[in-house]
């Protein structure tokens, strides 16, 4: 495994962290709670210290999920998870949706029902998963300053914030990390990442995988089912951008035989060398998707390489 300095934050992190946003169960197909465990597990045994999960994911099952793996090994790994979205029905009701809310009340309440679901006593790092416009971003950061004093987080900051949002949130003290999209088929965040990473700021790429579709898992439309949120949350899956990434892929292939290894590790490398992103999140569903992510961090590509993937990018992902 490759570690890096989290930012100013003194911690020193896995360049790959777990993300769970699929182990909720809900956006991205059904998920067997045993294979999830087993998932965990094998990802902090192959050295990740870092996971990332949040009260949205599966309306508390991903959290839920979390804290039964990480029981007899939280001491092992530093644990992210989120804020700023409440749901108001039953925990297996998605009927309404869900609300953003990052009133100080609100949150009060959003890191109690995290704390109780991760089976733990404080949070290492507390993002605001979206911006909520009707409440004060000075009253979202008293909060967390009040969270910080009782002991109950250590470190803050969001994800999917405004540059604004977020240089008021920098000005306010709170911006100990932030988190956006960042992969191949994603540089959309790429310049801001890049910004407040040379401040100082602790930053991490979601999606470095593009759900699934830089592995190389996907040569053909896929057709998920109608509430998966890979269906409007990633646009790449559909017409004309799909086919854009199989040409894409085709390097990547050509990359990976070189290797030896599969697609994804090539993906991964990517992401984690670019230089800008102090931590990649990558999802697993199993203990053998974990075991082929971890061990990405195994070898490098080549400054050749990367340019012949950037060069890809260049051609194929001009969107």
């Amino acid at each position: 495994m490759r570690y890096k300095q989290f930012g100013k934050t003194g911690l020193e992190l896995s360049e790959i962290a777990l993300g769970t946003w699929a182990l909720g169960g809900k956006d991205m197909g059904p998920v067997d709670e045993n294979d999830a465990i087993a998932a965990i597990h094998a990802m902090i045994d192959n050295g990740v210290n870092f996971i990332d999960t949040a009260p949205t994911y599966g309306k508390g099952a991903s959290e839920e999920i979390v804290g039964k793996a990480l029981k007899n090994r939280r001491d092992k790994v530093t644990l992210l998870t989120k804020c700023g979205i409440r749901w108001d029905e039953g925990p297996k009701d998605f009927s309404k949706g869900a609300t953003r809310d990052s009133s100080h009340d609100s949150i009060m309440k959003q890191i109690d029902d995290s704390l109780a679901r991760l089976q733990t006593d404080h949070i290492d790092i507390y993002l605001i998963h979206w911006p909520d416009v009707n409440t004060p971003l000075e009253e979202t950061a008293d909060t967390l300053k009040e969270l910080k004093k009782a002991g109950k987080i250590r470190f803050t900051g969001i994800s999917n914030f405004e540059p604004d949002q977020l240089e008021k949130l920098y000005s306010l003290g709170v911006l100990d990390v932030v988190q956006y999209p960042y992969s191949m088929v994603n540089r959309s965040r790429e310049a801001l990442l890049k910004e407040y990473h040379d401040k100082g700021v602790a930053t991490m790429g979601y999606g470095s995988l593009g759900a699934g579709i830089l592995t190389g898992s996907f040569r053909e439309v896929p057709h998920f089912d109608e509430h998966d949120a890979r269906n409007g949350f990633y646009d790449f899956f559909k017409e004309p951008k799909f086919s854009q990434v199989m040409k894409l892929l085709e390097t990547l292939d050509a990359i990976a035989a070189e290797h030896d290894v599969p697609v994804a590790q090539v993906s991964i490398n990517w992401t984690t060398q670019n230089g800008i992103v102090d931590s990649s999140l990558t999802g697993v569903r199993n203990a053998s998707e974990a075991e082929i992510n971890t061990a990405a961090m195994n070898w490098s590509l080549s400054d050749d390489e990367i340019q012949r993937i950037n060069a890809a990018i260049e051609e194929n992902i001009n969107w």
